[in-house]
């Protein structure tokens, strides 16, 4: 593991938030002030094929980053706001309906939070 690639994992393992592409390399530059934009998303990818991260994509919104603990999202249509949330687990729910194994699965609940119901509303 090269030394950028060990602390763009140890960023996203630390942090309790879903940090964006940028908000990975505004860290990691703190650490390392010569890094480049083009050596964060090359890491990135390496980490999330080798499935030590994982990547989470919502339509119209750059894509996030998360540590590799078994959790689902729930997702704010109106703001965007990304938040863990633990459901059932639904892995033998999903073998049954399947007739066999899978990978893995990743759930997102799309919903308006509090704050953008609350804007709704008053319009």
């Amino acid at each position: 593991m090269t030394k950028y690639e060990k602390r763009i994992y140890e960023i996203i393992n630390q942090s309790s938030s879903h940090m964006s592409v940028e908000q990975i390399y505004l860290k990691l530059k703190a650490d390392f002030p010569n890094v480049v934009l083009a050596t964060v998303y090359n890491n990135l990818n390496k980490l999330y094929k080798d499935r030590l991260i994982n990547k989470i994509s919502v339509d119209g919104m750059p894509d996030r980053y998360d540590r590799i603990v078994k959790h689902d999202h729930i997702v704010c249509q109106g703001c965007g706001k990304l938040t863990d949330i633990q459901f059932e687990d639904l892995t033998g729910s999903l073998k049954e309906q399947l007739g066999e194994d899978f990978l893995f699965y990743d759930l997102k609940v799309f919903y308006l939070c509090p704050e953008c119901r609350k804007k709704s509303s008053d319009n």
